[in-house]
């Protein structure tokens, strides 16, 4: 498959900036990098301080967690671009884990630990989990059990997941919570629409940094409004610009900073529910990413190498100290506002994070953007992420009444069970709600019960694993032909194995010509 054939299938090849393998000059690089990830900024702050306040963890202690998640979150990119599936994902906090590990931390520090802080001994049990759950991740991508899936993925199932991806935000505390700043949040989002799609073609700057353009110049209004007390502390876009310097310069941090972690059973297969629904997630951000580059869909070869490690990742993140790694779903909409796909990009974003993480000043500073800018970037980055998704339908007859009916079936049950599931704020609530707290069972028998129910719950609680579930069974058992489902087209646009040449290959290669 040649570049040419991608576009002229209809993809958005013809329009990004710097493809793939690109490498833009130095300078503008870096500024193209860091905005990629201040677009995820957000998740990956999020999901340490939720951890954090829900194990109870010292000030302190947050703002080294929240330094570890960027430090990991660097590496992991920088490990994924390189050595992984080789496609501009930024890699970090997963919220699809984030269910399991509220349960872990719930039980935990529901019975304490005699001589040590609920903190700590919640942080190792969800450590454990983590290691142990990934390493089944592993083996899943680098054995092939993920790629082999790739043969009943259709367009009709990968439209409804990826714009899942989307939609399953729309509910995000930083854009529905009823103290919104709403001024700031248009402000914002005004300012992402004003960029990057009327003053594009007036200056490459407006095309290329639509994303930090905003979010500076909402912080600075929000900042400036603050300091003269027009807004108060208590409206949610305060600037409390005395925070930045409260924490310590430098950051330690390290493996097992916390202690060595511990493994119990039953928090191990809660954890693989999380994972489970964080690789349907990427497999998803594969194909989005793919679109938005001009890339061929991804082959067999290429879902093994990004999930098996994902599945290493994960590993590191349980030794570093953390909720866990995955691939990011904002830094995907990013390249489709910006046209910026390279990996350089990325790599240099990646390794600046990298080393910020060790910053205590950085990580607090990134704190003080409120919530209301924070809305307003997912609002764009996730409704360029759910147009992705419905594009993938132009592969497909939309004629036919058993591909509207899949993907519109998928669409509804991926909004609506999870919003069910939203009822019960923990796995714990949820075996409630269905009588198995009141069942009386042998311990394995009881043990294997609660799992299947955990994971019932975590997988039903992520929209885009109920969606793709659901489209990936109807797809594969309503009768349609290939060309009816669109897998004639994805055929003639999918890259073949040979076309992904991992790192290890081109090693490998080297030396089988050394030996001859």
């Amino acid at each position: 498959m040649t570049g040419d054939e991608t576009v002229a299938d209809g993809a958005v090849g013809d329009e990004i900036e710097y493809g793939i393998d690109d490498r833009p000059p130095l300078g503008e690089s870096l500024v193209l990098g860091i905005q990629h990830y201040l677009t995820m900024v957000g998740a990956n702050i999020a999901v340490p301080l939720i951890l954090a306040g829900a194990m109870g963890m010292p000030p302190d202690v947050t703002a080294r967690f929240v330094g570890t998640f960027f430090v990991v979150s660097g590496i992991a990119t920088l490990a994924q671009t390189t050595f992984g599936n080789r496609y501009p994902i930024v890699q970090g906090a997963p919220f699809s884990m984030l269910a399991p590990a509220l349960a872990i931390v719930g039980v935990v520090t529901a019975g304490g630990v005699a001589g040590q802080p609920n903190w700590e001994a919640a942080l190792l049990q969800l450590q454990g989990a983590i290691i142990v759950a990934a390493t089944a991740e592993v083996a899943m991508g680098y054995f092939g059990l993920v790629g082999r899936l790739r043969r009943f993925l259709s367009p009709v199932v990968i439209a409804p997941t990826i714009a899942l991806i989307g939609l399953s935000l729309f509910s995000a505390p930083q854009i529905t919570t009823a103290n919104q700043s709403w001024w700031l949040l248009g402000l914002t989002l005004g300012l992402i629409l004003l960029f990057s799609q009327y003053l594009d073609v007036r200056h490459k700057a407006f095309r290329l940094y639509p994303v930090i353009l905003a979010l500076v110049i909402a912080w600075v209004v929000a900042a400036a409004l603050s300091v003269t007390g027009v807004i108060g502390g208590g409206h949610p876009g305060f600037v409390d610009l005395g925070q930045v310097t409260d924490t310590r310069p430098l950051l330690p941090i390290y493996p097992f900073q916390w202690g060595m972690p511990q493994v119990t059973t039953a928090f191990v297969i809660g954890m693989f529910a999380g994972v489970l629904a964080s690789i349907v997630e990427s497999i998803g951000d594969y194909y989005a990413v793919a679109n938005l580059s001009g890339s061929g869909a991804p082959s067999e070869k290429r879902i093994n190498h990004g999930i098996g490690m994902e599945g290493l990742m994960n590993v590191f993140a349980g030794i570093m100290g953390t909720g866990g790694s995955t691939s990011y779903s904002e830094n995907i909409g990013a390249i489709g506002l910006t046209g910026v796909a390279s990996r350089y990009v990325v790599q240099l974003g990646a390794a600046v994070m990298l080393v910020v993480g060790f910053v205590g000043y950085f990580g607090q500073l990134i704190a003080t953007i409120p919530d209301p800018i924070v809305g307003g970037l997912f609002i764009a980055m996730f409704g360029q992420i759910v147009a992705v998704g419905i594009s993938n339908l132009r592969h497909v007859d939309l004629d036919s009444s058993r591909n509207t009916f899949v993907v519109g079936f998928a669409l509804f049950v991926g909004l609506a069970i999870p919003a069910y599931m939203g009822n019960f704020e923990s796995t714990i609530a949820f075996r409630e709600a269905v009588g198995l707290a009141s069942v009386s069972a042998a311990p394995p028998l009881e043990a294997a019960a609660q799992a299947v129910v955990d994971t019932i719950y975590i997988i039903g609680s992520t929209g885009m694993a109920v969606g793709g579930l659901a489209a990936l069974v109807l797809d594969n058992t309503i009768p349609g032909s290939r060309e009816e489902r669109g897998l004639a087209a994805w055929d003639r646009i999918t890259e073949d194995e040979s076309e992904f040449d991992s790192v290890w290959d081109r090693w490998l290669g080297a030396d089988s010509s050394a030996d001859r």
